[in-house]
């Protein structure tokens, strides 16, 4: 069910339309706000996720935000996760604080960033070399094709181009749609989801080196 919305009730009748919508779509689909709150999420979504581990602040049906930066199992899903997910999705988190600096949910989220030495110098120096590098445009969300895991073995390795589709009444109460459409195309084998599992829990994004003393 969606998360209710303030004083609106034509809104929330909105709401539960479109989550009837959402469910009917075959392919992981979710619609987030301005700080990356999930407000709907479809059951092949829950599907994508469900079998990653409890987490108390970056579960991916609560805030996909947290989730990409911060849960320790996200790269046993989101495949290359250092550079095709996580870079990107600091680019957005910069931008948008950038944007809405007031903002106490994307302040708690900088504050926790500061807290990991690694991730943080991964924002403050190896970000800005990453767009240099790669163009601010693949920052973007929609039309990039990105590398999943899916615990369905039907699809295994694979990719997924997200799609961005967000009606005028959706984006009008501050919301966005995504939707990851899976590729049958296989990718090479991954890496063994124990070794990702260690490498992630070490805290290191190896992609982003730290900066030199």
């Amino acid at each position: 069910m969606p998360r209710p919305v303030p004083d609106s009730g034509e809104a929330q009748a909105y709401l539960r339309d479109y989550a009837t919508l959402l469910h009917a779509v075959s392919f992981p689909s979710f619609v987030v706000d301005q700080r990356w709150d999930v407000v709907l999420a479809n059951s092949a979504f829950s599907s994508l996720f469900g079998s990653l581990a409890p987490h108390p602040t970056a579960m991916p049906d609560v805030n996909f935000l947290r989730f990409v930066l911060f849960h320790p199992e996200a790269g046993t899903v989101l495949g290359d996760h250092e550079s095709r997910w996580c870079l990107p999705m600091l680019a957005q988190f910069a931008a948008a604080l950038e944007r809405r600096g007031h903002d106490p949910a994307l302040q708690a989220v900088r504050r926790d960033i500061a807290q990991d030495p690694i991730m943080e110098a991964a924002y403050r120096h190896g970000l800005p070399h990453w767009i240099r590098s790669v163009g601010e445009s693949a920052a973007e969300s929609d039309g990039a094709v990105r590398p999943l895991l899916h615990p369905d073995p039907r699809w295994g390795a694979t990719d997924c181009r997200i799609v961005e589709e967000t009606p005028a009444t959706l984006r009008d109460l501050g919301y966005t749609r995504l939707t990851l459409v899976l590729r049958e195309t296989r990718r090479t084998a991954p890496v063994p989801r124990a070794a990702r599992r260690a490498r992630r829990a070490s805290g290191h994004l190896s992609v982003v080196p730290a900066p030199e003393a």
